[in-house]
C-alpha cells in the first residue's frame, strides 16, 4: 500500500520508552538539541500497551519531538506506574545522529551523570571521516552521534 505522498516506504520516527518524561526532556532537548512538537497523555486503548507488552494498569504519555530540519522525527513514551526491566545486553537498538557539537554534548552528558562512551575514529564506507560517540540516556537507551570531518578529494 502506498503511502499519501507516493513512496512505498517513508520513515516515520523513533520511538524509546523512558520512566521520567521530564528528566529524558532534559536530555533530547536540552542537551541534544531536539524540540518538543505536542505532549499527550496516552489513550486507555493505546496501541502502544500491545506493542510494547505494556501492561495496562501503567500510565503513558508521550512527547513527539523535531529535530532542526526533521518534524516528528523522534517520540518519548513515558511508562509510569509499573516498573522496567532493565535494558538487555548486548543492545539492541540504537538511534544514530549527526551532531555538529559533539564535544558539547559530551560535556553536558558526563555533567548530567550519563554513560559516555570513548570517542571512536569513524572512517565510512565511501571514505569520509569523522567522529563517533555513544551516549546512554537516563532509561538505557543508546544514542550514537556522529560528525564527518573531512571528504576525500
Amino acid at each position: 500500500r502506498m503511502s499519501e505522498k507516493g513512496s512505498a516506504l517513508r520513515f516515520q520516527r523513533a520511538n524509546y520508552v523512558v520512566s521520567d518524561l521530564g528528566r529524558a526532556l532534559g536530555f533530547y532537548c536540552d542537551i541534544l538539541g531536539f524540540t518538543v512538537e505536542f505532549q499527550k497523555v496516552s489513550e486507555p486503548d493505546s496501541y502502544s500497551y500491545p506493542v510494547f507488552e505494556i501492561d495496562r494498569s501503567a500510565d503513558m504519555r508521550f512527547a513527539v519531538l523535531s529535530a532542526p530540519d526533521q518534524p516528528r522525527v523522534m517520540a518519548l513514551t513515558e511508562v509510569t506506574g509499573v516498573e522496567l526491566a532493565q535494558q538487555p545486553f548486548p543492545r539492541r537498538a540504537a538511534i544514530v545522529l549527526d551532531v555538529a557539537d559533539i564535544d558539547g554534548v559530551v560535556e553536558k552528558s558526563l555533567a548530567a551523570g550519563l554513560k559516555v562512551y570513548e570517542e571512536d575514529h569513524l572512517i565510512t564506507n565511501d571514505g569520509r571521516e569523522g567522529r563517533e560517540v555513544g551516549v546512554v540516556d537516563f532509561d538505557g537507551n543508546l544514542i550514537v552521534m556522529y560528525h564527518i570531518t573531512s571528504t576525500p578529494q
